[in-house]
């Protein structure tokens, strides 16, 4: 079976976002930038069912402009056997990088395609959802277990409630969430691996897609900075604040 592992580039997690001075966007000029925390743990998953027999190449496929190079090699010094790399310099919706990774489906014809969860910038929580239905696949999303046996997947998902177990026909489209696994250390020589594992280059308008933006960012703005804390003497004197102050109670 093939597995597609769909991944992202975003800004580090550790770095502080900052705002473009015309509010237009976040401003990621010599912004460190690093693969999608969720990508990374979709991207474990596919290595373990490589490793465990269940899978026998895995494949990772990002949109995004030349440097989207960097995050795709780094997922080759993970394990994947090979990279696909759909360039543009546009910022694409989910439904357009739905639409983007449907063809790559169509072409490559994996058994399973693995995703984050969600982006962190964006945080939209769409695009597995979306491919799924473009595709008539069965989905399974934000799960922290998965179990593989034949044509079925056994999925532990994350919802609101607590925790939800379903089965899954395959083919389908998995989004993980962090708690499925730990994304494995890459080691120096991996990296030089990387270097000569091979990695396809496919130009987004060559793909003839309806990939336009439907929305419009009107403002980017940084939220509002947190007042500082009061040490409170009793419970009374907290009680009195929650009440009177905040007026929560």
């Amino acid at each position: 079976m093939k597995v597609l592992v769909c991944v992202k580039r975003v800004l580090d997690p550790q770095v502080k976002a900052r705002v473009k001075s015309d509010g237009s966007g976040v401003d990621l000029s010599n912004a460190k930038m690093t693969m999608n925390p969720f990508c990374e743990n979709a991207l474990e998953e596919a290595l373990r069912l490589r490793e465990a027999g269940s899978a026998d190449e895995v494949v990772v496929v990002s949109v995004g402009g030349g440097k989207t190079q960097e995050t795709l090699r780094h997922g080759l010094a993970m394990g994947a056997d090979r990279a696909i790399n759909i360039t543009t310099e546009e910022a694409l919706e989910p439904l357009a990088i739905a639409r983007v990774l449907k063809h790559i489906v169509d072409q490559e014809l994996p058994g399973l395609v693995l995703a984050g969860k969600q982006a962190i910038d964006g945080d939209s929580n769409q695009t597995a959802q979306m491919l799924s239905a473009m595709l008539g696949w069965s989905q399974s999303t934000f799960i922290s277990e998965f179990k593989l046996d034949g044509d079925t997947a056994t999925t532990t998902r994350e919802v609101d409630a607590g925790l939800e177990t379903i089965s899954v026909k395959m083919p389908a489209v998995i989004s993980v969430d962090l708690r499925l696994n730990e994304p494995r250390y890459v080691k120096l020589p991996d990296v030089m691996k990387a270097k000569r594992k091979p990695m396809d280059t496919i130009e987004l308008d060559s793909l003839g897609l309806d990939t336009a933006n439907r929305l419009t960012v009107l403002d980017v703005v940084e939220p509002e900075g947190r007042a500082a804390g009061v040490i409170v003497a009793n419970v009374a004197e907290l009680v009195d604040k929650l009440r009177n102050e905040a007026k929560v109670i």
